[in-house]
């Protein structure tokens, strides 16, 4: 049906086709990490003469984000209008919720195809059972999948382990930490494996390739993994014992690529030791700020719970029969462990039960392409060779979605780019993803429907603020409070009068 290959140069070909100038990296001095929602569909009218045959389908990029950057706490707006969270995962799922939105309108409105059908109950949708969607992300997620095991026989980046190693919550992984000159030597562009990274010519944005076509119910960062110094004279031989023969051909493991998420409050907490136990696997972080601590989970926690909940968010529950799910999960070419992404986003929340109906732990497919995004850190760092000046993630973030109005949103800071402090209060001044954007496009959606057809969740009672609505969706908000109890107890939620706009 597809490769990994093949939704990656996708993805990269949209990326320099179909987003400006405007928000991407300023050539040789910063870079920027790529993730997207691709919807996958089967050709019509295709001839069914043998049950082995692969039928055709259609890839087709429907939401894109780029971004590195999240806002400290103390920047946090009760009136919904700021980004709280630019990673480039987040701002995909968010573009990807304008993009689902859009179809719900098509479909309310009678007037032309959408990518729902009626379901069962009044007022309520769900997916095409013919069309999948697959996620994107040029790197790891920050948080628990970045805690990657480095082999004391590699360069960096590292090669991915298939171990037990990164699937044991219990085992703590790490060296001394020193960014500025560890990540150099990690990036030298004279570095053996920054060279066997591949830069690929893209093809067409909507491309056609072989494959079933099936539903599966499969089931930053600012750099991504920190790659630390690598010494095994800072390890113990106790330390050594307790990882060796759990690498491929008889190495060792002898430290990890570092995340820069930070354990929440309640959380056991790293260790911060030298060698393979600085960090401690499996754990909820947040995302560091530049010297005001944020309140956005890791992207690693945001993924997993999108692999219980859905991708949809709160809102559209409302409309929805079933959950939106992921059925895979590609990553570019970067330090990757095929171990500790399976942990991170799926067994850490294997166990959870008693869902609703339609909620579910799904066993999403994860894989690994060989192609390396041309912006990301290391391609921008192996290009610049001996350039002067530091090589710094770009401030802006990209989001775009497969709608027919103002599709392309680029912000910084949390706002459209360029807005001013003057200006921030007006209706220009709040990015088209941002919660009260999003909020005001589901009450357009509310209002193109009339009452008789609405669904049974949004007759309870008067609803008028976001928080109203979100709290009336009841399947989601029961399904959240059992991931919360089961696995994500220590979830950092913000408090509700941030949800209190109109």
């Amino acid at each position: 049906m597809w490769t990994a290959d093949e939704i990656a140069r996708l993805c990269y070909e949209h990326y320099r086709v179909s987003l400006p100038k405007q928000g991407k990296p300023e050539p040789n001095r910063e870079w920027t990490l790529l993730a997207a929602v691709v919807k996958i569909q089967p050709i019509a009218d295709q001839t069914w003469d043998s049950p082995d045959k692969l039928v055709r389908v259609t890839k087709e990029v429907v939401s894109m984000g780029t971004g590195t950057k999240c806002i400290g706490r103390s920047k946090m707006r009760k009136s919904g209008d700021i980004l709280n969270d630019s990673h480039a995962e987040v701002i995909a799922r968010r573009s990807f919720q304008r993009y689902l939105l859009h179809q719900l309108h098509l479909v309310a409105a009678l007037k032309q195809e959408s990518i729902f059908v009626p379901g069962t109950q009044r007022g309520l949708w769900k997916l095409r059972p013919d069309l999948l969607f697959v996620f994107f992300s040029s790197h790891t997620p920050c948080g628990d999948a970045s805690i990657i095991p480095m082999l004391e026989c590699e360069d960096q980046p590292c090669c991915p382990v298939r171990t037990d190693w990164a699937n044991n919550p219990s085992m703590e992984a790490s060296g001394n930490l020193k960014p500025t000159e560890d990540k150099s030597k990690c990036e030298r562009p004279d570095s053996p494996v920054t060279k066997k990274m591949r830069l690929e010519p893209g093809t067409p944005a909507t491309e056609v390739a072989n494959g079933v076509a099936q539903h599966q119910s499969f089931g930053n960062q600012e750099s991504g993994p920190i790659p630390p110094s690598v010494s095994s004279s800072n390890l113990t031989s106790g330390e050594l014992a307790a990882v060796t023969g759990m690498a491929p051909d008889g190495a060792k493991v002898v430290d990890v690529h570092r995340t820069g998420a930070k354990c929440v409050p309640g959380e056991a907490g790293d260790s911060g030791m030298p060698g393979v136990a600085y960090h401690q696997v499996g754990l909820l972080r947040v995302k560091p700020g530049r010297g005001d601590r944020t309140c956005s989970m890791s992207c690693s926690d945001k993924v997993a719970r999108w692999n219980i909940l859905g991708c949809q968010g709160a809102l559209l529950m409302h409309f929805l029969e079933e959950p939106i799910y992921l059925s895979a999960v590609v990553i570019g070419k970067c330090p990757y462990s095929q171990e500790a992404m399976q942990r991170a986003l799926i067994m850490r929340c294997q166990n959870v039960s008693a869902l609703p109906k339609g909620f579910g732990v799904q066993e999403v497919k994860i894989q690994q392409s060989d192609l390396l995004f041309e912006q990301s850190r290391y391609a921008v760092q192996a290009k610049r060779a001996d350039s002067p000046g530091r090589l710094v993630p770009c401030g802006a973030a990209i989001s775009w979605s497969a709608v027919p109005e103002q599709p392309l949103d680029v912000t910084a800071n949390g706002f459209p780019q360029g807005a001013t402090k003057k200006g921030i209060r007006s209706l220009q001044a709040r990015s088209r993803i941002s919660k009260v954007e999003l909020f005001r496009s589901f009450q357009k959606l509310l209002s193109s429907i009339s009452d008789d057809k609405w669904p049974d969740s949004l007759r309870v009672r008067k609803l008028e603020t976001y928080q109203d609505y979100k709290e009336t969706a009841s399947t989601y908000q029961e399904a959240w409070s059992a991931l919360r109890k089961q696995a994500f107890g220590s979830w950092i939620r913000n408090p509700p009068d941030y949800h209190q706009f109109k």
